[in-house]
C-alpha cells in the first residue's frame, strides 16, 4: 500500500519516480550514406511492439535491445532500412539513401569547407529573405483576422514497458490503459493533462488595436485536483507559447532566441545550403542553420525557402542544440508550415511543438506537445464594435461550457485515446486507496494550506507560519483560515490567532474584502475590483515590511543578525483597489496605527524625554502601471508568471494630524520602476530603481529606511547586509542592479559546464541624505516634541558617499537553489554586521 501512494504521490505532480531495471541498450548513429553527415530527427522503432525514439541533433539515438527484433529506421527524404537485431547488437552504424522520387528534384551540395559570410550563397540568400520579412508581415495589412486552434498535451514521458509488465502495476489497469505511443516522437507516453482553446484573432492598423476573442476552452487533467489547478495552465501556456519566426526574437521557455531570420542573425548563426526539393507543391531551397557558438541560446535547424523572388518560408523546423544546456530540457523541435491562400497571401497554418524535459535523472521524464492550427484567415474590414474595451484578450460568455458538437466542428486536430479518456484516468487516481492522504499531502506542499472540504468553502494555513520565533516571543505559534468563492464569490474573510510562549501575549489578525466582480477562488484574482478592511494586533520589526514573504514564515526566522529593535502595532487599515486589465493598478487607502516600542527600540521624543506610545492616520494613493503583465493565483499570493513588462509605481502618503487620534502631519512621496533587458546570449539584466523623499519634520521611524532582509533567504530588491534600521534618512535613490549571464562563463568551462549552472553577478547602491529638520542631533532640534532619539547603531549616512553591496552567485544548483556570495563595499568601520555573507535562495528557471 505505502508503494501504491508512493507512485500516485508522483504521478501527481508529473514526475513520477519509477524503479530502476537494468536492461540492455543498443545505441546508435544514423548518417547520410552520400555525404557521411547526421540524420536528425530519423525515427527509430520496434514497429510490431510500438517501442521507439528519435535521432538527436548529432543523429545518434539509444534504445532498448530486443532480440530478434527487427529496428526500422525512417526519415523524410530517405528510404526506410530495416535492421535484424541479434545477440550480439549492442552499437549501429545506419547509412540511409536519399529517396529520389520523394524528394523529386535534388541538388546535391558540395563538401562544406570552412565557414565565411564573406561571397558565401548562403549567406546572400538569407539576406535577401530578411529582406523581404515585411512583405508577409500581417501587420502591415489595415485588418486581417483568423481563428487558431490550440491544444496542449503534458505527459510523462518515455515510459520503459518494463514499468508496464511490472506485476506491482498490474491492478492498475486505469493506468495501464493511459499509456501511449507518441506520435510525435515515437516514444511511449502517459498524458496527464490536456487544454484545448479555439479563439479568434482580429486586428486593426489605424487606430492600432488587437485582440483574442476566446471562443471555446476546455482542460482536464491532474489539475483538476487543485483549487489553484490553473496555475499549471497559465504557466505552461507562457513557457510553451505561439512563436513568430519573422520577429527578431522568439519567446520561448520564457527566454528571448535570436530568430534565423531575424535583423541580426546573419552575425549570430552559420547558414548551410543544403540542397533544392519539393515541399508540396512548391520548389524550395533547404538551408541549415546553426548558431556561431554552441552553447549560446539558439536554434539549430533547417528553413524550406520559396524558390522564387518572394523568398517566403515554406517550412522551418528549429531543434535546441543539447550543447545550449538549458535546465530540464532535454530536446525541443518546433514546426511551422506557411500556406499559400486563394488570395496570393502566404500565411502561418501549422505551429507545433514538441519539448520532452527531464527534472532529475532518477525520476520520470516528461513532455509538452502543443499542436496549433491556424484557418479561416480573412482580410476584410472589421466592426469598430469588435474592438471595445482594453481588454487584450475577451472570452465569450459560453467559452467554458461549449458542448460536444462545438468541439467536433472547431477542433483541427483530432485527440489521442488517452487524451479523450483522461476523465477515465483521473476517476481510476480518485478511487484508488489513500489518495485523500495523498492529496493533503501534496496540497500543504504545493500551496500552503489544507482543504477543509473536497469543495473547500474554508482553507486552513499557512501551514509554514505555524511556527517561528522572534526576539520578543521567542517561540511563537500561530493557526490562520481563509474562506474562499465557494462559500462567497464576493465576500472574504481572512486572519489569524497567535501566542508567544516568551512574552506570554496573544495577537490576532483579521480582514473582510469585498470583491465588486465575482472570483472563482480567492479575492486577488486579477483584475482586483476589492474593498478591504483589515485590523491587526501583533509585534514586528520595521523592516519586516519589506520581506516577499509572510514574516512568521518559518524560513524567513532565521535571522544573521540579532533583531531586537521591535514594537508592537495596533493597525486598522480601509482599502479601495482597482486594476484594469490593460496594466494600471489604482490603490487608495485610509490607515491609523498605534505603536509601542519594545525590545532594545525606544520612542522617546526630545521635549519630553520619556517613552511614548504613537500614532499616526494616514491616506494613501498609488498608482502602477505594468502593461502585458501574466499572473497566476496561488492561495498565498498572486505571483507574476513573466517578468518582461516593465513595472513603474508612484505613491504619495499625506499623514493627518487629529484625525482618528494621528498625532502627526506629513507628506511622503515615493517612485519607483522595474524594467529587465535582454542581451542576446549574454543574459539577461535587471534592473530596480526606487526614490523617496519626505517632506515633513517626522519622528524616526516615518523617515526613509532601506529595504533591508535580515534572514539568510534571498528576497528580491533588499539589501542584504544593511541592518535594521542602521541608516536613516529623509531622502534617497536606490539601484537594484543585477545581471544574470544565463551560464556565458560556466558553460565554456569543462566539466563545470555539465552542472548547467547559472552565474549572476549584482550591486545595491543607495544615495540618501537627511535634512537638518530631521536631525535629532543637532541644538536646533534640542527641544522638539516630534523628533525622537535614534535607536542605538543607526548612523547618518553621508549624502556624498553612497553605500553599496556587490554579490556573486550561481543559481540552478541542483536545478532549484541558488547560492549568493554577499559583501559589502563601504561604512565597514562600526559596522553592526558582518562584512561578507552568503544567502541562498529558490528558483525555476530554464
Amino acid at each position: 500500500m505505502k508503494q501504491t501512494i508512493k507512485y500516485i504521490l508522483l504521478l501527481l505532480v508529473a514526475a513520477m519516480a519509477l524503479p530502476a531495471t537494468a536492461q540492455q541498450m543498443i545505441k546508435g548513429h544514423v548518417v547520410d550514406e552520400a555525404n557521411g553527415e547526421s540524420i536528425v530527427m530519423a525515427t527509430v522503432q520496434y514497429k510490431d511492439q510500438k517501442i521507439g525514439t528519435v535521432t538527436d541533433p548529432y543523429g545518434r539515438f539509444s534504445i532498448r535491445k530486443v532480440k530478434g527484433g527487427k529496428l526500422t529506421i525512417s526519415a523524410m527524404g530517405y528510404k526506410t532500412r530495416t535492421v535484424d537485431i541479434e545477440d550480439g547488437t549492442d552499437k549501429l552504424f545506419v547509412s540511409m539513401r536519399q529517396d529520389v522520387k520523394a524528394l523529386k528534384e535534388v541538388t546535391v551540395k558540395v563538401k562544406r569547407t570552412r565557414y565565411s559570410r564573406k561571397n558565401n550563397p548562403a549567406v546572400e540568400l538569407m539576406k535577401k529573405v530578411i529582406a523581404h520579412k515585411k512583405q508577409t508581415d500581417l501587420n502591415q495589412r489595415d485588418y486581417y483576422q483568423y481563428q487558431k486552434y490550440q491544444k496542449l498535451t503534458l505527459a510523462l514521458n518515455d515510459v520503459k514497458p518494463e514499468m508496464l509488465e511490472n506485476p506491482r502495476f498490474s491492478k492498475f489497469q486505469w493506468l495501464i490503459n493511459q499509456v501511449e505511443v507518441s506520435e510525435q516522437t515515437g516514444k511511449l507516453i502517459l498524458p496527464v493533462s490536456v487544454d484545448e482553446t479555439v479563439l479568434q484573432k482580429i486586428y486593426r492598423r489605424s487606430p492600432h488595436d488587437e485582440k483574442l476573442i476566446v471562443k471555446g476552452q476546455k482542460s482536464t487533467g491532474i489539475n483538476d485536483f487543485f483549487q489553484t489547478g490553473d496555475i499549471l495552465n497559465t504557466v505552461s501556456k507562457d513557457i510553451f507559447t505561439d512563436v513568430n519566426i519573422y520577429e527578431d526574437q522568439i519567446r520561448i521557455l520564457q527566454h528571448p532566441f535570436t530568430s534565423p531570420i531575424s535583423s541580426g542573425a546573419i552575425s549570430f548563426y552559420r547558414y548551410y545550403i543544403e540542397d533544392t526539393l519539393q515541399v508540396g507543391r512548391d520548389s524550395c531551397i533547404h538551408v541549415h542553420f546553426l548558431p556561431n557558438n554552441q552553447q549560446d541560446f539558439g536554434f539549430r535547424g533547417d528553413l524550406y525557402i520559396l524558390k522564387d523572388s518572394t523568398y517566403q518560408v515554406k517550412r522551418c523546423e528549429l531543434i535546441l542544440p543539447n550543447q545550449t544546456d538549458v535546465n530540464f530540457v532535454e530536446d525541443l523541435k518546433l514546426v511551422q508550415e506557411f500556406t499559400r491562400l486563394p488570395s496570393g497571401e502566404w500565411v502561418l497554418s501549422v505551429d507545433d511543438m514538441v519539448v520532452q524535459m527531464v527534472l532529475f535523472d532518477f525520476l520520470q521524464k516528461g513532455v509538452a506537445i502543443r499542436t496549433t492550427r491556424l484557418s479561416d484567415y480573412a482580410f476584410d474590414e472589421i466592426p469598430s464594435r469588435l474592438f471595445r474595451g482594453h481588454e487584450k484578450m475577451v472570452y465569450d460568455p459560453d467559452s467554458r461550457m461549449q458542448d460536444e458538437a462545438f468541439w467536433q466542428q472547431n477542433r483541427k486536430v483530432r485527440l489521442t485515446k488517452s487524451e479523450e479518456s483522461m476523465g477515465t484516468f483521473l476517476d481510476g487516481i480518485r478511487h484508488e486507496k489513500g489518495f485523500g492522504w495523498v492529496m493533503t499531502g501534496l496540497k500543504v506542499l504545493m500551496e500552503n494550506f489544507v482543504e477543509t472540504s473536497e469543495k473547500s468553502k474554508v482553507d486552513i494555513g499557512p501551514i509554514l507560519s505555524t511556527v517561528s520565533s522572534n526576539f520578543i516571543d521567542g517561540i511563537r505559534l500561530r493557526m490562520g483560515a481563509q474562506t474562499t468563492a465557494n462559500l462567497n464569490p464576493h465576500l472574504f474573510l481572512k486572519g489569524y490567532v497567535a501566542r508567544g510562549m516568551k512574552s506570554h501575549k496573544n495577537y490576532y489578525s483579521g480582514q473582510l474584502t469585498w470583491s465588486l466582480n465575482k472570483k472563482k477562488y480567492l479575492p486577488d484574482e486579477f483584475p482586483k475590483r476589492n474593498i478591504t478592511f483589515l485590523s491587526t494586533y501583533d509585534v514586528m520589526s520595521p523592516s519586516d515590511k519589506y520581506l516577499s514573504t509572510d514574516k512568521d514564515n518559518v524560513f524567513s526566522s532565521f535571522r544573521w543578525a540579532t533583531v531586537d529593535k521591535m514594537m508592537f502595532y495596533n493597525r486598522q487599515q480601509l482599502t479601495l483597489e482597482r486594476e484594469e486589465v490593460w496594466g494600471l493598478r489604482s490603490m487608495l487607502s485610509l490607515k491609523t496605527e498605534q505603536n509601542e516600542a519594545t525590545g532594545n527600540m525606544v520612542f522617546v521624543p526630545l521635549g519630553l524625554q520619556q517613552n511614548i506610545k504613537m500614532r499616526a492616520t494616514e491616506l494613501k494613493a498609488e498608482l502602477e502601471y505594468s502593461p502585458g503583465a501574466l499572473y497566476v493565483n496561488s492561495k498565498m499570493k498572486r505571483l507574476k508568471v513573466n517578468r518582461e513588462a516593465p513595472i513603474l509605481t508612484l505613491s504619495h502618503t499625506f499623514g493627518i494630524k487629529g484625525f482618528l487620534g494621528g498625532d502627526y502631519s506629513y507628506h511622503y512621496t515615493e517612485a519607483s520602476i522595474f524594467k529587465r533587458f535582454w542581451l542576446n546570449s549574454w543574459g539577461r539584466v535587471d534592473l530596480y530603481t526606487r526614490a523617496g523623499l519626505q517632506w515633513s519634520q517626522v519622528p524616526f521611524l516615518m523617515l526613509c529606511q532601506p529595504a533591508t532582509n535580515l534572514s539568510y533567504i534571498s528576497h528580491k530588491h533588499t539589501f542584504q547586509l544593511i541592518s535594521n534600521m542602521e541608516f536613516m534618512t529623509d531622502r534617497f535613490v536606490s539601484v537594484d542592479f543585477n545581471w544574470d549571464m544565463q551560464g556565458k562563463i560556466l558553460n565554456r568551462i569543462p566539466l563545470i559546464k555539465k552542472l548547467k549552472w547559472r552565474e549572476y553577478v549584482g550591486a545595491k547602491v543607495l544615495w540618501g541624505g537627511l535634512s537638518d529638520k530631521n536631525n535629532p542631533y543637532l541644538a536646533q532640534n534640542a527641544n522638539s516634541d516630534v523628533l525622537m532619539l535614534f535607536p542605538d547603531q543607526t548612523r547618518v549616512i553621508n549624502p556624498k558617499v553612497p553605500y553599496w553591496e556587490i554579490s556573486l552567485g550561481i543559481r540552478s544548483v541542483f536545478r532549484f537553489f541558488q547560492v549568493e556570495y554577499v559583501r559589502r563595499m563601504n561604512y565597514n568601520d562600526g559596522r553592526f554586521g558582518p562584512k561578507n555573507s552568503v544567502r541562498l535562495g529558490f528558483t525555476v528557471m530554464f
